[in-house]
């Protein structure tokens, strides 16, 4: 066999060696690549979250570093994220969606935007705290209570329930946050049990009351530290972490009488988006976030640190918070799925002109 003596014709060659190699490799690599791909997809899991990064970014770290699944977390208004799901549809990137009430969840289970949940988690949820749908599970609880300054407020003046602060010996010293979502829902909890009419009615003689409008329940009870109010509509935790950095706190809180709305209790919940096929390893991946918000630790870390109700047994309560015994006997019956009306509740602060 004869060997060529031009250079050039040497030099082509090896070139078309070199180009004949490096797409075998590339084949060879390719499938290694694909599989790459696809397992660090199947170890990915993307949260919207209506809850505070500050409060549950703990947690989360927490189950990446247990579980090794990458978390990709979108942090937002619990509305605002409600809004996102239901106009991207099956479209959307999450998984799963942690709300910070009931109310947002139940509107997108009632839009068939969340996946139905296995019956072991409603089953180990206490029942105050359960879904009839079975498209969410509690995560925490809370409740609403009436702040007051204990210097300013006797006790002879302790409204026996929320209606009670229509009166005049209560203008100008009851302070409310109608654009926060707690108290929205907490509305809405009251059109539930009482329907529009009577709420319509109880936000105009409070605007008339003269009650105080501030942006939060955070700078409601500073509001009342401060001599600004006397009382305020809020949930039980935000006092109470005021007190964990300063015992002395001049702030208190109680609840109204026992079945008074006022009282509501709501939950922060979690659900399985529906774009999330029943046997992939996304469901998996959402289903083992779930298991772990409701696991002990993660649950002791609720109580002792948000200062929020565990849902499950078998969990020390915060010494701070008031018994499970004591919640049960001072909360209205409200079904959590009814609260799903956030557009009806919008109309009627707007129409009261309180928003």
């Amino acid at each position: 066999m004869s060997r060529t003596n031009n250079p050039a014709a040497r030099r082509a060659g090896a070139v078309a060696a070199r180009a004949v190699l490096a797409v075998l490799l590339l084949a060879a690599a390719l499938p290694l690549s694909a599989a790459g791909s696809r397992e660090a997809a199947e170890n990915t899991l993307t949260l919207y979250s209506g809850r505070g990064e500050s409060l549950v970014e703990p947690l989360v770290e927490q189950f990446r570093e247990e579980t090794g699944i990458t978390v990709n977390v979108r942090y937002g208004g619990t509305s605002e994220l409600a809004v996102l799901l239901a106009e991207e549809g099956s479209r959307t990137p999450a998984d799963l969606f942690w709300a910070q009430d009931a109310g947002a969840l139940g509107a997108l289970a009632q839009e068939g935007r969340l996946a139905e949940l296995p019956a072991r988690y409603h089953a180990s949820a206490l029942p105050i705290y359960r879904s009839s749908t079975g498209r969410w599970v509690a995560g925490s609880g809370r409740a609403r209570v009436l702040a007051y300054s204990p210097d300013r407020l006797d006790e002879s003046e302790y409204p026996d329930s929320v209606f009670d602060l229509t009166r005049e010996r209560y203008r100008g010293r009851v302070s409310w946050a109608p654009t926060n979502g707690s108290f929205q829902a907490f509305v809405t909890a009251m059109r539930v049990a009482y329907g529009d009419e009577v709420t319509l009615q109880w936000l105009r003689d409070m605007a008339a009351n003269d009650v105080q409008v501030y942006r939060n329940n955070t700078t409601q009870v500073e509001a009342i530290a401060a001599g600004e109010v006397d009382a305020a509509l809020v949930n039980n935790y935000y006092l109470l972490r005021f007190l964990a950095q300063d015992p002395d706190y001049p702030v208190a809180q109680r609840f109204f009488a026992d079945g008074d709305i006022g009282n509501m209790v709501n939950i922060a919940g979690i659900g399985i988006t529906a774009r999330v096929d029943a046997d992939s390893p996304r469901r998996r991946n959402a289903e083992r976030f779930i298991d772990f918000l409701l696991s002990e630790s993660a649950q002791q870390y609720i109580t002792d640190v948000i200062y929020e109700y565990p849902v499950t047994d078998g969990v020390e309560r915060n010494p701070q918070l008031e018994s499970l015994e004591r919640l049960l006997e001072s909360a209205p019956q409200v079904d959590l799925d009814s609260l799903s009306d956030l557009d009806g509740t919008l109309s009627l602060l707007r129409e009261a002109g309180v928003l």
